[in-house]
């Protein structure tokens, strides 16, 4: 079994992102790993291994426009099951 289940990988849009603020957030709010935060002023990549995905995405969607959102369960993936 997995520590942490869901793989969720997202973009969020805006003006004036940071990435430090961001990645701050995530290490001192959410419980997970396999971070990486990149990406620019406007455009930013996420991706986040983590039992609670939900909490990723309201987070990020208080930053700017969320899209391309995939979340997958790596468990089920394990399995040889569709994530």
């Amino acid at each position: 079994m997995l520590e942490f289940k869901y793989d969720t990988q997202l973009l969020i849009e805006g003006s004036g992102l940071d990435e430090d603020a961001v990645r701050d957030h995530f290490l001192t709010h959410f419980q997970g790993d396999c971070l990486l935060v990149c990406g620019d002023e406007e455009l930013m990549k996420i991706h986040y291994h983590t039992n609670e995905p939900w909490k990723v995405l309201e987070y990020c969607a208080c930053v700017g426009e969320i899209f391309d959102i995939v979340i997958e369960d790596m468990d089920r993936q394990a399995r040889g099951l569709k994530g």
